[in-house]
């Protein structure tokens, strides 16, 4: 190929060369944070010296650090404090994150782009409030934000773009399914002891029944999309979709129900799919809606004024007051973990959270960056696109209901995303390249074209 196109061919030398000398910046940079680290946060430092090594190892093989890091985005261990409260998936995707730019298969396809864009007008628009209100954990909150999502981009590009966006999506669902059997053992241990009530997983390390519900959900509507480029067979789909499913109901997480429900009508119900779906689905999950609303109705009924139902109005009440301390460019991202308030919580809606957090300046932007998401993830290829939509359907309902700019939720969604992008343009580089060289094509995985 260098020889047919030579100007292309100097020019890819040129960019290694740049990508090499940023790489060793890189190292150096990291390496420093290390020791800043090492003392005050070392899981912290673990995870940066991980990155190092990974540096030179995305060298030799661009894609393989970031493809073996995404069990770990699913991590939300919490390590650090106060302003910077971070989870080890936080750490994990900032380490696999500046590899993979920097490596990353160029050109960037226009979608990919699209979003990239998006993303750096949200961070535009959020850092106003960040200059309005300084302290530490607007700033940190700032970066993180920009982290969940370009970032997380980045690494799914890396992965799908250098052919190993299948393994990508089952190390997703894998890992994800890990966590469905450790919350059915779990809650099935609570039901023989008489106690229904949702289950809160504790091993390896305790996690909140809406996290675990979230990600669960995350993985039904993976397993429910099955592009045939991923290679879920129908069996697995089956085995697989009702061990999360379980977990799903074991945890009585509304919002991920919901947000489970609305990503399979969606699927459905769009006339362009990259396969047909039996509209009798719908009448399946069904009951998952009537499930949710009898929780809510009992809650509701109930008149217990500190249940979830009840405690969301109050939070919804009182953000409004915050709201209006400086509705056009907000009070500060983490403005709970300040005393300028009489509040600290984190509002349960995405829009709520923003309005707060950055005004309608930061709304606005933030509409559009989830407004630009979802139509390139619908106006790619079906076959790849549609598990993109799906899941990207599912975290903005989730959103309604619970918190959005949280690690895992938040990162996932745009990992996911990246990867159908980067695999659909690899699948079109290889079939591009069949005719001139079938020693490329040959490489291509099965499915992946």
């Amino acid at each position: 190929m260098a020889a047919v196109f030579p100007g292309r061919a100097r020019d890819a030398g040129r960019s290694d060369l740049l990508a090499g000398a940023a790489l060793v910046l890189g190292g150096l940079v990291l390496v420093a944070m290390v020791g800043r680290f090492a003392v005050t946060l070392p899981e912290a430092a673990v995870i940066i010296s991980a990155a190092v090594l990974a540096m030179g190892v995305t060298a030799v093989q661009p894609g393989l650090i970031p493809l073996a890091v995404l069990p770990l985005l699913l991590v939300v261990l919490r390590v650090g404090g106060g302003g910077v409260d971070l989870s080890l998936s936080d750490f994990a995707l900032a380490a696999a994150a500046l590899p993979a730019l920097l490596l990353a298969k160029r050109p960037f396809s226009p979608g990919l782009r699209a979003v990239l864009w998006a993303s750096a007008i949200y961070q535009f628009a959020t850092l106003v409030t960040v200059v309005n209100n300084p302290y530490t954990a607007n700033a940190v909150e700032w970066a993180h934000a920009w982290m969940m999502v370009s970032g997380s981009l980045v690494v799914g590009w890396a992965v799908g773009a250098n052919g190993h966006g299948r393994t990508g999506i089952r190390l997703l669902v894998a890992t994800m399914t890990v966590l469905a059997v450790i919350t059915i053992v779990e809650g099935a241990v609570h039901f023989v002891h008489g106690d229904f009530s949702p289950v809160y997983p504790s091993f390896p390390y305790d996690m909140h029944k809406n996290f675990a519900g979230t990600v669960c959900a995350t993985g039904a509507v993976m397993v429910y999309a099955r592009p045939a480029w991923v290679g879920i067979n129908r069996r697995w789909s089956v085995a697989l979709m009702s061990l999360l499913l379980g977990a799903v109901l074991f945890t009585q997480s509304r919002q991920a129900l919901i947000g489970l429900v609305a990503a399979v009508v969606v699927l459905v119900l769009r006339s362009d799919s990259d396969r047909k779906r039996s509209k009798v689905v719908l009448l399946l999950v069904a009951p998952l809606g009537l499930f949710v609303t009898n929780l809510v109705q009992d809650q509701v009924e109930s008149g217990n004024q500190f249940n979830s139902v009840f405690q969301r109005l109050t939070w919804f009440q009182d953000s409004m007051t915050v709201w209006s301390s400086d509705p056009w460019f907000g009070v500060g991202l983490r403005w709970w973990y300040t005393d300028r308030f009489p509040f600290q919580f984190q509002p349960p809606n995405a829009e709520i959270e923003v309005l707060t957090s950055a005004g309608v300046l930061g709304l606005a932007a933030f509409v559009m960056l989830m407004v630009v998401s979802l139509r390139v993830a619908w106006k790619l290829d079906p076959a790849y696109g549609s598990l993109a939509v799906a899941v990207l359907v599912s975290r903005l309902v989730q959103g309604q209901f619970d918190l959005f700019w949280s690690a895992v939720q938040g990162s996932v969604p745009f990992v996911v995303l990246g990867i159908c992008l980067g695999a659909c343009w690899y699948a079109e580089r290889a079939a591009g390249a069949r005719p001139a060289d079938p020693k490329l094509a040959r490489s291509v995985p099965v499915g992946s074209a």
